[in-house]
């Protein structure tokens, strides 16, 4: 089993390429992130090189975070700033290589936040699919993104299905769908065909994958007997230094 570590929340405590280097040391497999525009991408592409490890993905823009805003695509009227920022991150994913682009929703609901944000899929994709770049949704639960347009994996395959494009796919975060929906095992072996990434942490706190609701040696054993042969996205946030958080590692399948 592969592990990426998500520096969103993972050695937040330095810049980039920085954090980039300490996931190799760690043993991780590969690296993704959330919103990386500050840093210069040559930057970023040096320690991935230097690194060998790949960049999984990264997140659009969410927008006013003064007014606590959490993506734009699903918001209407607001479609120019929603497709800038699709652009802003096909543009710097294909920069650094990045394999996947997580476009966020946002705050809203009904039946036009729905067609806008369908209409903004249809465009990410149109621009990423020339680039090998895949677009992600997902479902985030309303404990933590109360009001958040996407909260299930049956929503978000009904979306897939109507934009149905070859390269959108579904973010399966195990933390946010075990909040909204459990029954994680079977929820993964019928949503596999449309799965692009796969993350993990804790339940109910969101931290280390150790304990909690999940258990996770079980989890990872049925992502494998599934096929599934991409490092999984370690998304989860601790009190303590990223370092000593990581004694998961070893006692999970190889």
């Amino acid at each position: 089993m592969q592990f990426s570590a998500n520096l969103g929340f993972l050695w937040t405590d330095r810049p980039l390429p920085e954090a980039i280097h300490a996931a190799k040391a760690a043993g991780f497999d590969a690296v993704e992130c959330h919103w990386p525009y500050a840093e210069a991408a040559q930057d970023v592409v040096a320690a991935l090189k230097t690194t060998g490890l790949p960049m999984l993905g990264l997140n659009t823009l969410r927008g006013n975070l003064d007014a606590g805003e959490n993506g734009l695509s699903a918001l209407p009227g607001r479609e120019v700033e929603a497709r800038a920022a699709i652009d802003q991150a096909i543009s710097y994913a294909q920069a650094i290589g990045a394999q996947n682009v997580h476009v966020m929703a946002g705050f809203a609901q009904g039946v036009i936040a729905e067609n806008c944000f369908v209409e903004a899929l249809e465009y990410a994709c149109e621009q990423a699919g020339p680039h090998g770049i895949n677009i992600l949704i997902e479902p985030l639960n309303h404990y933590d993104a109360p009001g958040y347009f996407l909260s299930t994996t049956t929503h978000a395959q009904e979306i897939i299905t109507r934009v149905s494009a070859s390269n959108l796919k579904l973010m399966f975060d195990c933390y946010h769908v075990q909040l909204m929906e459990g029954d994680l095992s079977n929820r993964l072996a019928r949503l596999m065909p449309v799965i692009g990434h796969i993350q993990f942490a804790r339940v109910p706190d969101r931290g280390p994958p150790i304990g909690g609701e999940v258990n996770y040696p079980h989890i990872f054993g049925v992502i494998e007997g599934l096929g599934w042969n991409k490092p999984l996205g370690a998304e989860y946030k601790s009190t303590q230094p990223t370092d000593d958080t990581l004694a998961w590692m070893p006692d999970l399948p190889d």
